[in-house]
């Protein structure tokens, strides 16, 4: 008898507390079972049921992870600076423009891209939580996302994969307010503009011993 009181007095107190809120992973799965038709980047706005930076950082940095054809992060990288810049002049919720919305993904690419992308996102979701938070507004960390998002948005070669890895992990410390996962973003990030450093120095020394090209 006890047990089942004890039980009882759970149960209620998991239906009170309300349904646990879905995460990107499940929602964007729960999408791809069920894509017959072009998928905008509005509906998947419209399925988060969240206006709010972090979930925006999440869905665009994770979908400049995926090998999309050449010219991609054209696209999918300005969305990125839009909402960091919105974080940085301290807007309280994020605003997409309609022709960014109105872009659509073919049924059965977004299936394909969303069975690479689920794997690492269900992983990084599983290690975020509620830690040693050391923000009190947004902007820094809208300052930081911004630098990143240009830099995703740049033709570099192998310079957007890590910005994009680095704001995704940023936006998932953002969204359950982790200190933790946001110095692990951090580093990231640090990481990524060494890797462009480098890139952009060694095109720098072939220009000047190919065509005598001085930077």
């Amino acid at each position: 008898m006890e047990g089942d009181a004890i039980e009882t007095q759970a149960l209620r107190r998991g239906a009170d507390a309300g349904p646990a809120p879905h995460r990107l992973s499940h929602i964007l799965a729960e999408m791809a079972a069920h894509a017959t038709r072009p998928v905008s980047i509005g509906e998947i706005r419209d399925a988060l049921a969240d206006r709010s930076f972090a979930a925006l950082l999440v869905l665009f940095a994770a979908f400049n992870l995926l090998p999309l054809p050449p010219g991609t992060t054209l696209v999918l990288g300005p969305p990125l600076v839009l909402v960091s810049a919105q974080m940085v002049l301290g807007y309280g919720n994020a605003w997409l423009p309609r022709f960014v919305l109105d872009k659509t993904i073919a049924p059965e690419r977004f299936r394909k891209s969303t069975d690479r992308l689920l794997p690492w996102l269900r992983r990084l979701e599983q290690l975020v939580r509620p830690r040693s938070w050391p923000f009190v507004g947004d902007r820094l960390i809208g300052a930081i996302t911004l630098v990143l998002s240009i830099a995703i948005t740049l033709p570099i070669p192998l310079g957007n994969w890590l910005p994009a890895l680095s704001t995704a992990i940023i936006g998932l410390a953002l969204s359950e307010r982790d200190g933790v996962f946001f110095f692990v973003g951090l580093a990231t990030a640090v990481l990524a503009f060494a890797v462009i450093g480098m890139v952009v120095g060694a095109a720098g020394v072939l220009a000047r011993a190919v065509f005598g090209v001085h930077f």
